[in-house]
Parts: structure tokens; sequence; C-alpha cells
């Protein structure tokens, strides 16, 4: 099972076609795509999981404000510098068949079409950022990485292959990063938002890699109780096993359930998609195998 995995649509190495293939040689059996605010990948996703003999979840990764501010204890014990600027909330329609005209599906790629589209005029500000920094970036070089869903990684490929930075990483960590001098926000939904939008077409949400949001497993569950998520990525690869198991046994202390997914951005990010340990039971229902 690997409810968390990436595209070209959005910000991943491969095509759909291609992950399909990983995920399947890997011994998935249940595969979810969920590229950031894009649901670009889900027909072809779909007829490739067919081929490939898994069941497919439609899914989505939709950038959200964070419903809790960090805590500095929680990220000193974590051993990281900053929290991220932004939650992200994993989204999944287990019923939907991408192939099928669905009004509530229609309604829902309407609310989420802006927040997509909101990416480039961000991208552009970032530009034009870097260009005032002395390192002239192409929006249109950019833009051209993405075939869907614009973001910050492609941004940082074009830096590499300019030569400002020897890789990724650092483009992040100098330049792109939250807070850092090229970085600009993008107009997000809060949680309940994104929520309230994916329960009106028949989705259920879990809240993906908590481990980078500074916040206290307890305070992040029961924050995630009040507002209707229905669980937490407690299986990520950022995560040990002594957080797994805590994030699993507060998630069952509010009657949530958890998701579990490898994050999979490609091949030169990671070695293998899936191969990610889980307790089924604690598997959101939804979302195992009938």
């Amino acid at each position: 099972m690997d409810l968390h995995s990436h595209s070209t649509h959005s910000d991943g190495q491969h095509d759909v076609a291609t992950v399909a293939q990983l995920m399947a040689r890997e011994g998935v059996n249940v595969w979810a795509l969920t590229d950031h605010d894009t649901t670009d990948g889900w027909v072809e996703a779909a007829r490739e999981a067919k081929v490939n003999g898994m069941r497919f979840v439609p899914g989505v990764e939709i950038t959200c404000n964070p419903a809790v501010a960090p805590e500095d204890a929680q990220l000193k014990s974590t051993g990281r510098e900053r929290a991220s600027s932004s939650w992200h909330l994993l989204a999944y329609f287990p019923n939907h068949h991408p192939e099928e005209d669905d009004p509530a599906i229609q309604a829902f790629k309407a609310w989420l079409a802006p927040r997509q589209d909101g990416r480039f005029p961000r991208m552009k500000a970032m530009c034009e950022r870097l260009n005032d920094l002395g390192m002239p970036v192409s929006f249109d070089a950019v833009c051209a990485r993405a075939s869907g869903s614009v973001g910050r990684p492609h941004l940082a490929e074009v830096m590499v292959e300019m030569g400002y930075v020897e890789n990724k990483q650092e483009a992040f960590e100098s330049w792109i990063g939250d807070g850092l001098p090229a970085f600009v926000a993008h107009t997000k939904p809060s949680v309940a938002e994104a929520v309230e939008a994916v329960r009106a077409a028949g989705g259920i949400t879990s809240l993906a890699h908590p481990l980078y949001y500074g916040v206290s497993t307890e305070t992040l569950v029961k924050k995630l109780a009040e507002l209707g998520v229905n669980g937490v990525e407690a299986v990520h690869r950022s995560h040990d096993d002594a957080y797994r198991f805590e994030l699993m046994h507060h998630a069952r202390q509010h009657r949530l359930g958890i998701s579990v997914g490898s994050d999979f951005h490609g091949l030169n990010y990671q070695t293998r998609p899936g191969n990610m340990p889980v307790l089924e039971e604690a598997v959101l229902a939804e979302l195992t195998l009938v």
C-alpha cells in the first residue's frame, strides 16, 4: 500500500505510467496518485493501475494554511530549524472512477482550480525576486518543466541548470525555502475549507507528513479531530518507528484513522516507493482493499 506519490503533473520526476510500474514492481496493491493541487493524472493513473494489477485511489495533496502555530520545543526535539509554511492535506476519493462524470467531483475540481492557477503568479513573483538578487530565471522555462501544477522544485531545477546553485537542496536552503530571500507565499485555503470541499465531493482526508509542522502530537491530532479531518499520515518515509507509533496511538485516542505513504517523487530522490510497514487495521477503512 502506498497512498502518497507524485508524477510530472506536479513535482514528481516520472510520468504517471512509470510511477505505476514502479509501484507494482515493489508489490504495492493499493496506490494513490496525490499530485499537488491538481487531479490531472487521475484518468491515466486509473488505467495504468488496472494494467499493473493494483487498486487505484484518486487523490490530491492540497496546500493549506497551518491550523496550529509551530512550537519551538517540538521543532527542537525533532531537529528542525523551522516549520513548513503550509500544511498539506491529502484528499482521497475511493469511490470515484476517474472516467465517470460525477457532478460532485466536478464541483471539487472547480474549487481546486484557482489553487493550481494561483501557483503561476506566485512563481512569476519568485522569478522576479531572483532576478533582483542577480540570478535571472525565465518564468517560461520553469513552467515548461511542469505538465500540471508548477512548484518550487521546478524552479530549483532551473537554478541548478543555470549554475546558480550546486543542487536543488542548496536552492531551497539558501534562496527559495520558506522565509528565505526569494520565497513568496501564495493564497491557500484553511484546512477547514479544504475538508469541507473534499467531504462535499464524497472524499476523505488525512494530514500529510505531520513531522514537518513542528506541533506536538497530542495538540496536532486533537486539532485534526476538531476540524473533521479523517486521519493522519502516521507512516511516512520521514517518520521513525517511535513517531509512527506515537501518531497511531493518539489517532486511536481521537478516533482517527491513519494513512501510509512513501511520498514518492522519483528515483533521484529515493530508491523505492512502497515498502512502508503498517498495521492495516489502523488504516482508514475506505482506503484498504475491498
